[in-house]
C-alpha cells in the first residue's frame, strides 16, 4: 500500500494490535495486523538528502524487553505488590468506574510499568538492567507526557508511604519543578487540599 487510508487503527483502551510499517526504500506503506509497534525513534539519516528523508529507525531495546514482562505480569494479577498498590489498580481498571472516568491503556501501561520496575520480584526482572548514572542510589526516570499518570504515581507512592512508612522503596514527598509562575498555579491540582485536585476529579483514590 503506498497510501494510509486512515490513521486511528487501535482503540486508546486496549493494548496497541496494529500499525503501519513504513518503507524506507520504497516509501510505502504496509498494515501490519497482528502485533504492537516496536518502541523507538528516528534520526536523520546521513546517506539520504531529500528534503523529505524518513531518517532511520532505531529501537529502544530496554522497553521493547520491558513491555511483554508488565503484561505477563498483569494478566497474572499483579504478583508481589503491596495492598495498597492492588487496591489502586484494581480501581483504575474496574469497569464500574467507566461512566465517568476510564483511563486510556498507555496510561495504566506508565504506571503498570513504574510499579513493576519498585514493586515486581526479582525473579519477574531477571535480564532486565536499566542503566545506572554511576550514582549511590538506584534512579529511575520515566519520561512522562501531559495526561499520562503522573498523579497515578503521585498517589500510588505517597498511600504506600502512609501505611507503610518504614518501606524504603516509597516517598511521602513530590518535588514539583515548574516552568513558572503560570504553571505553577495549574500544578495546584497535585495537592489534595485544594477545591479541584485531581484525585477526585478523575477519581484517582477510591473514595476520594
Amino acid at each position: 500500500m503506498n497510501q494510509i487510508d486512515r490513521l486511528i487503527i487501535n482503540s486508546p483502551y486496549e493494548e496497541p494490535r496494529r500499525y503501519w510499517r513504513y518503507n524506507r526504500e520504497h516509501r510505502t506503506f504496509t498494515l501490519v495486523d497482528s502485533e504492537r509497534r516496536p518502541a523507538g525513534y528516528v534520526v536523520a539519516s546521513e546517506s539520504f538528502r531529500s528534503f523529505d528523508d524518513p531518517g532511520v529507525f532505531v529501537e529502544i531495546t530496554l522497553v521493547n524487553q520491558i513491555r511483554p514482562r508488565v503484561a505477563a505480569w498483569r494478566e497474572a494479577g499483579y504478583p508481589g505488590v503491596t495492598g495498597i498498590t492492588k487496591r489502586l489498580l484494581e480501581h483504575w481498571t474496574n469497569p464500574e468506574e467507566y461512566e465517568t472516568r476510564r483511563f486510556f491503556f498507555c496510561q495504566l501501561e506508565t504506571v503498570e510499568t513504574v510499579i513493576w520496575l519498585t514493586e515486581a520480584p526479582a525473579a519477574e526482572k531477571v535480564g532486565i538492567t536499566v542503566p545506572s548514572d554511576g550514582g549511590e542510589f538506584a534512579r529511575l526516570c520515566a519520561k512522562m507526557a501531559t495526561g499520562t499518570g503522573k498523579t497515578m504515581v503521585i498517589a500510588w507512592q505517597c498511600l504506600n508511604k502512609a501505611t507503610y512508612p518504614q518501606d524504603a522503596r516509597f516517598s511521602k514527598n513530590v518535588l514539583m519543578v515548574a516552568a513558572g509562575l503560570t504553571v505553577k498555579s495549574r500544578l495546584a491540582v497535585l495537592e489534595p487540599s485544594h477545591a479541584a485536585n485531581y484525585y477526585e476529579a478523575f477519581s484517582i483514590v477510591p473514595g476520594a
